[in-house]
């Protein structure tokens, strides 16, 4: 009776990764298949001499390492109508069939000889014509254990025996000296018969690119090459790995030289390396070159550069890529969308960036932490400290591990919003963590501290960074301490904060002495205030506008015997400014027109960020000086160029003055001139709405127990006004119509009997 034998090639023994799909039949080590599994596999292994021939391409890419063959037992894989087995081949042989010594040296990842292939076509079918004939007669097979002497000896015979040498081979080039003895050396050992594949695969698994180079040379002597692109391109693999920009530049001029013609794989390699090499231009130039050589870019490569033109501040050519990506669907990675997110933050389109992060999300592209840090920077940016809290959520939910740069992030977007607790608390989980702030972090947090009033906090912060050996404090830290001091008016720590910033070698810069000048006026040191500016000169350093402000706070705390000393710092640090404080100091002698121009111009040659604070401190300075009128005209001054805005609001049910950010002084005259507007409407027989309401906000200053709602609710009382706190609204004094009426009504009267008693 016939019988036939399965003769597998190495397949037998090994499996290539990734495994095959789930649905392979589970054979015990060593055990033979069942009767039916030996139908199924007879089946569907079939060999085709056609097939056979066809075997003339690489198993995998020539740009990527073969998968390593692992020896595991046989797993014949079942339906294989979804997998392509046009490099693994089941021959079914006669009894007497030998393997021809040629055939068993062949490996699935080369080209087989047309001799070979001539042996296999003249004897194979044959062979499956006797199999026709005796499939009848009979259904036993013989079947090859893994674990016998035959089966090893196959096994040393396939190509991953050799791969595994080719490795090796690598690995001892990468550590030997770039010169050709050593690398022609260690090359010798590959024998005379090496293919193509055998130095793509020792170039790929390389990763010193100067003895690549080297070995390269070599390939390049003993091979005919058919495709020397393949070689380059490995070869710029290894300078990728290094991040070895320059070094690609070079091969890749060699390579024209030897009339190579680069590929889009080429280009790929050479632009991945310099967005690894942080050279997004160079990967914009490298792209922009592709066409000149005859290389389309794809799809891939369109997207990578979205990454790259954004990086390289092309934002305008970055955001067309996207559009196109968008709508052509390309396939865009984590790292591109990072970058996406940071080009809209940049920008200050704040919600582009959450957008951005929800295509990510509806794309099923799973988010990396850089996304999520950059994703919270973008939101500190926009001091949206309450959606920054919300994706740091979703990241752990998401079960990812914050990092340094998350904690960074986390602390510059509640410094910024002065969400003290919140900073607080993301410092003391790094510590916690045994992580270590840098510089920045530390004055990120002592900046909040200052912002926030959390003196005690900062003392202890500043405490932790003198005790860490990673970074010492700079000029910055101190000037967030002695402003801290300052503004609660501590002198005593404030100087001594000077002293030992002074010690550490640094000079005080225009911050420090702005928080000192400050510091002197809450503790009426008239004397020290001017020594601190003359010093300031002696440095050479310009006062700015918010120096200048600070002075001009100070005036409107210094008594007034003691204000000509302050006239004159201020006339030689701002002269427009000076002028408009002399013609305040002057009094009422002066002609109200030439007063509103001083101050007009005053008032559009100072920068946005301060006009507020000088108007505020100007009308503090004229109710100071019980100039009223002036202050009257400071403050339509200030509604006119847009400084003050809806202070005053009308609707059917309620008249409303609104006084949050005005300092005390220009509440009071804002009051004044609201009240007359009151008191003209009942005049033109106007209709008072059912209620009246002062909202000066809920706030305490930071460094005082004090707000504005304090102060203004005696005054109102000291003006017997019938505006009273309303329980269920902070910071709001309402009253009726009928209330105010009668109230405005005998203030009207009063005012009259006033004129009347003055002399004619």
């Amino acid at each position: 009776m016939a019988r036939k034998v399965i003769l597998v090639k190495h397949i037998t023994f090994y499996r290539i990764r990734p495994p095959l799909p789930s649905y392979s039949y589970k054979l015990p080590f060593g055990s033979p298949p069942s009767p039916a599994a030996r139908t199924e596999m007879a089946h569907h292994f079939g060999y085709s001499p056609s097939s056979a021939s066809r075997e003339t391409h690489l198993l995998c890419n020539p740009l990527s390492a073969p998968s390593l063959l692992q020896p595991t037992p046989f797993r014949p894989v079942l339906p294989l109508k979804r997998f392509s087995y046009s490099s693994l081949k089941l021959y079914t042989l006669s009894p007497h069939y030998r393997i021809p010594h040629n055939i068993a040296r062949i490996s699935v990842q080369d080209h087989i000889p047309g001799e070979t292939r001539n042996s296999i076509s003249s004897q194979v079918p044959n062979t499956r014509r006797s199999e026709k004939k005796s499939s009848s007669v009979s259904k036993s097979y013989i079947w090859i254990n893994p674990r016998s002497p035959r089966a090893s000896q196959l096994r040393k015979q396939s190509y991953d025996t050799r791969y595994s040498s080719l490795v090796a081979i690598a690995e001892s080039l990468n550590s030997c000296n770039p010169t050709e003895e050593d690398v022609f050396g260690i090359l010798v050992g590959l024998g005379d018969k090496i293919v193509e594949q055998d130095a793509v695969v020792v170039l790929n698994n390389m990763s010193n690119p100067e003895t690549a180079v080297i070995a390269l040379k070599y390939f390049q002597q003993k091979l005919n090459l058919s495709k020397e692109v393949i070689l380059y391109n490995v070869t710029l693999k290894v300078f990728r790995k290094s991040r070895d920009f320059q070094g690609a530049e070079n091969l890749f001029d060699e390579m024209l030289q030897r009339g190579v013609k680069p590929d889009n794989v080429t280009f790929s390699t050479i632009i991945s390396c310099a967005r690894l090499s942080n050279l997004p231009e160079k990967a914009v130039e490298w792209y922009e070159k592709m066409p000149a050589y005859g290389c389309e870019p794809d799809d891939v490569n369109h997207a990578v550069m979205i990454d790259a033109y954004g990086r390289a501040g092309n934002i305008d050519k970055a955001l067309s890529l996207y559009d196109r990506a968008r709508a052509e669907k390309w396939r865009i990675d984590a790292v591109t969308f990072s970058t996406l997110i940071k080009i809209y933050g940049m920008s200050g389109n704040f919600d582009g960036c959450l957008n951005v992060y929800e295509e990510m999300k509806a794309l099923r592209i799973k988010p990396t932490v850089v996304v999520y840090n950059t994703l919270l920077d973008a939101m500190g940016r926009a001091k949206r400290p309450w959606q920054a809290k919300s994706i740091y959520k979703e990241m752990i939910n998401n079960g990812f591990t914050p990092n340094w740069a998350t904690y960074a992030a986390l602390l510059r977007a509640f410094g910024r919003a002065r969400y003290g607790e919140d900073g607080l608390n993301v410092y003391k989980e790094m510590k916690s963590k045994g992580m270590e702030l840098n510089v920045t972090l530390y004055n990120t947090l002592l900046a909040m501290c200052a912002d926030v009033g959390y003196t005690d906090e900062a003392i202890e912060i500043y405490e932790d960074m003198k005790r860490s050996e990673a970074c010492k404090p700079d000029s910055w830290t101190f000037s967030s301490l002695i402003t801290i001091y300052s503004c609660s008016g501590k002198v005593s720590e404030s100087e001594a904060m000077l002293n030992e910033m002074l010690e550490a070698g640094f000079e005080p810069n225009i911050f420090v002495l702005t928080s000192l000048i400050q510091c002197y006026g809450k503790a009426s040191k008239t004397d020290d205030v001017v020594s601190t500016f003359n010093r300031l000169l002696d440095l050479g350093i310009t006062p700015d506008d918010r120096f200048c402000g600070c002075l001009l706070n100070v005036m409107t705390q210094t008594p007034m015997e003691e204000l000509g000393k302050l006239t004159d710092c201020i006339e030689k640090a701002n002269l427009k400014l000076g002028r408009v404080v002399k013609l305040l100091m002057d009094g009422e002698n002066i002609d109200g027109e030439i007063f509103k121009r001083e101050a007009y111009e005053l008032l559009n040659s100072i920068s946005a960020d301060v006009k507020k604070a000088y108007c505020n401190c100007l009308i503090d300075l004229c109710v100071n000086l019980n100039m009223l009128e002036r202050a009257c005209q400071l403050l339509d001054l200030g509604i006119t160029l847009e400084i003050y805005a809806d202070l005053q609001s009308r609707s059917p049910t309620q008249w409303s003055l609104h006084l949050k950010s005005l300092s005390l002084g220009a509440a009071l005259t804002a009051l004044h001139v609201w009240m007359n507007d009151l008191s003209k409407a009942l005049e033109n027989r106007e209709e008072l709405p059912s209620l009246l309401g002062i909202n000066t906000g809920h706030g305490k200053h930071k460094y005082s127990d004090k707000g504005l709602a304090g102060v203004f609710e005696s005054h109102l009382k000291e003006l017997n006004a019938p505006f009273h706190e309303a329980p269920d609204q902070v910071g709001w004094f309402l009253t009726t119509k009928v209330a105010a009426q009668s109230w405005l009504a005998s203030r009207h009267a009063q005012e009259v009997a006033t004129s009347d008693m003055l002399p004619m």
